[in-house]
């Protein structure tokens, strides 16, 4: 009852790694921890508009490297890296002077990954868009892209409600107790005037060799009063060949020059 465990977590030693690589001892782990949930902070507060997805934090002796997974690099880097270098020396200070070293990786698809699903579902509940309009794009557009299936949970004051529920949608498969099959997990929360509603979201990836279309078009339709295929077609007359009413008055015709 209740027991529910992360999805990230639960595939840790199937296909998923840890998001802070280092060793630590029992008298450094809390300050690397802390200094760790800081930097994550810092570069979700400075990027909230560069859909970062993860950050990846790796320690050596004296030196941080920081990995950035943004759908949106350019954002990251600044003009002429800008952005890049105060980053980097704010995260210096943060963790008491080392060497830091600011890496970016780019998200090919971002329709495809958990966690810019869902803040992107959290962002447009907080531009006070509808949330089961809201969701259902979300579930469109990532099927729309190849995904084997999506589950999205929206969680709080749904619609300013008095009381707080849990509504959400699924499409395709999600078998989430499958440990080899490719599972990605994404959490995020909207601040609205009636308090936070969480999102949680879960893709299950194509599977390997999936061809990926760059961007689906949607099908246009046409002027008004087309309807396309709807509309029957009427049958095609033969030019040539001779209807009822032109037999009619060539037989007219005939007995006419017959009489005279």
């Amino acid at each position: 009852m209740g027991q529910k465990v992360n999805p990230i977590a639960f595939r840790l030693q199937v296909n998923r790694d840890w998001r802070s690589r280092w060793f630590a001892s029992e008298k450094e782990f809390p300050e690397f921890l802390l200094s760790d949930i800081k930097i994550r902070e810092y570069v979700k507060k400075k990027l909230q508009l560069a859909a970062v997805a993860k950050i990846v934090i790796e320690r050596a002796w004296n030196s941080i490297r920081v990995t950035i997974h943004t759908a949106r690099p350019g954002i990251v880097i600044g003009r002429k890296g800008a952005e890049i270098e105060k980053m980097t020396a704010d995260i210096s200070q943060m963790s008491g002077g080392k060497q830091v070293k600011i890496d970016i990786v780019e998200i090919k698809t971002p329709e495809l990954d958990a966690q810019l699903v869902a803040e992107n579902v959290a962002m447009q509940i907080e531009r006070r868009i509808g949330f089961r309009r809201a969701m259902k794009k979300a579930v469109q557009t990532t099927m729309d892209f190849g995904a084997q299936g999506i589950k999205i949970r929206c969680s709080g004051r749904l619609g300013g409600a008095e009381i707080s529920r849990a509504e959400w949608y699924r499409e395709g498969k999600i078998p989430l107790q499958t440990l080899r099959q490719d599972i990605d997990y994404g959490f995020a929360e909207a601040n609205t005037v009636a308090g936070k509603i969480g999102i949680k979201c879960w893709v299950c990836k194509p599977e390997e060799g999936t061809v990926i279309p760059e961007r689906p078009e949607r099908e246009r339709r046409g002027p008004r009063g087309d309807r396309g295929e709807r509309r029957e077609r009427r049958p095609e007359v033969n030019a040539e060949a001779p209807t009822p009413a032109d037999e009619a008055a060539a037989a007219q015709v005939s007995g006419g020059g017959e009489k005279a």
